[in-house]
């Protein structure tokens, strides 16, 4: 994106769509000043990083963009709540009431240049002290009395805000951008599935848009194994933990196919149906190589790692955002960096939803279906059961 595509974007468009993003409870101002004091808390603390390791914080200053597009998107979350808006606290920051043309970011960045002694550091002092005045003040409820105490407050706390982002080379236009940008990935206005990466290549290269895979443990000499067995053939190799203590991870080709079906991307799973996009020497080689798989079962584990300590995601219909944005960087360089964060989501939460009862049964059919983006897992018939040796 350009500076002049950052430029457009008007205070008054981003507090639209930080507004219809807003999932905190409208009727109190508990969780957004609480959220403001903690992205102030990230900016001071990327500071700190970059002091500390010098060359070693790698991403300081995508660090600080995404930093300051969420202190914007707080601010706009406690003006709304406290009776004004973002766009007048923006344009009294910037010197007076303005009504044409739109008051943009780049108006206050215009009249709050930062200059040789607005170093980033001291700005970000005194925009912490700022924004411990407002979490008093809110305590000792001196914004109880209408929507003029606040909007003064805060206009004293973007003024500061504006200075850190010119001395961190961030326009605010920038940092705005980003957070919608990053909004729209994780709860976006409308959820649609990206096309499938292989849908104009010849079907023995497309991942299957329907599978019915058998899932089953058994006993080997004294070792409990995982089989799978697609079609009357088996996939891969028999699995255990690879762990001490046991922890099931022997079922976990289930997110693989977790991947296949909702994501539409699945290195392993091409692998283990042997169904690389050989035409396309590139994509062969890099999105359906070695590397490429080593990168999804890493991700794998690291998830499960994170999954174990809550229950493996049982009762937990949403994960964290933080836990999303990694996801993505373990991707990067791929083409599933291009997936919407709302997608990974899903995948991971199906998955675990088919692994939990696979946890309990020991054996199951899992379906996948490419086109409707689910997976799910059904009980062995009879049928099933003798194709996989398993004895009632």
């Amino acid at each position: 994106m350009t500076a002049a595509d950052e430029d457009r974007l008007t205070v008054a468009q981003f507090e639209a769509h930080a507004a219809a993003t807003d999932q905190l409870d409208l009727g109190e101002m508990d969780t957004p000043i609480l959220g403001l004091v903690g992205e102030v808390g990230s900016l001071v603390s990327a500071l700190k990083k970059k002091r500390r390791d010098t060359d070693g914080f790698f991403g300081y200053h995508e660090a600080v963009v995404e930093e300051l597009g969420d202190v914007l998107w707080y601010v706009s979350a406690v003006a709304r709540r406290g009776g004004s808006s973002l766009v007048e606290v923006i344009e009294k920051a910037a010197g007076g009431d303005r009504k044409s043309p739109p008051v943009g970011f780049d108006d206050l960045m215009a009249s709050d240049a930062a200059d040789d002694n607005g170093a980033f550091e001291h700005a970000l002092l005194e925009l912490a002290g700022e924004v411990g005045s407002v979490a008093k003040r809110f305590t000792n409820g001196a914004y109880r009395g209408g929507a003029d105490a606040l909007r003064r407050d805060l206009v004293k706390f973007v003024r500061p805000l504006s200075r850190a982002a010119g001395a961190a080379d961030v326009t605010l236009a920038a940092a705005a951008r980003d957070n919608l940008n990053k909004i729209e990935d994780r709860w976006p206005t409308e959820r649609r599935f990206p096309a499938p990466r292989d849908g104009g290549l010849h079907i023995d290269e497309q991942l299957p848009r329907r599978m019915r895979v058998l899932i089953y443990e058994r006993e080997v000499n004294g070792t409990k194994f995982v089989f799978q067995k697609s079609g009357g053939m088996l996939l891969g190799d028999r699995l255990t933990d690879n762990h001490l203590p046991d922890d099931d991870y022997r079922f976990h080709d289930v997110f693989h196919l977790a991947y296949a079906a909702v994501l539409g991307w699945s290195p392993t799973t091409r692998a283990l149906l042997k169904i690389k996009r050989k035409s396309q020497k590139a994509v062969d080689e890099n999105e359906d190589g070695a590397r490429a798989n080593l990168i999804e079962e890493g991700l794998t584990t690291w998830i499960f790692e994170t999954a174990k300590q809550h229950r493996f995601f049982a009762n937990t219909p949403n994960l964290g955002l933080d836990l999303l944005k990694d996801v993505k960087r373990f991707v990067r360089g791929y083409e599933a960096e291009k997936l919407p964060m709302w997608l990974w989501e899903s995948a991971i939460l199906q998955g675990y939803a088919v692994f939990r009862e696979l946890q309990v049964a020991r054996s199951g059919v899992v379906l996948a279906d490419l086109d409707s983006r689910r997976i799910w897992v059904e009980s062995m018939t009879e049928a099933d059961r003798v194709a996989c040796g398993i004895i009632a």
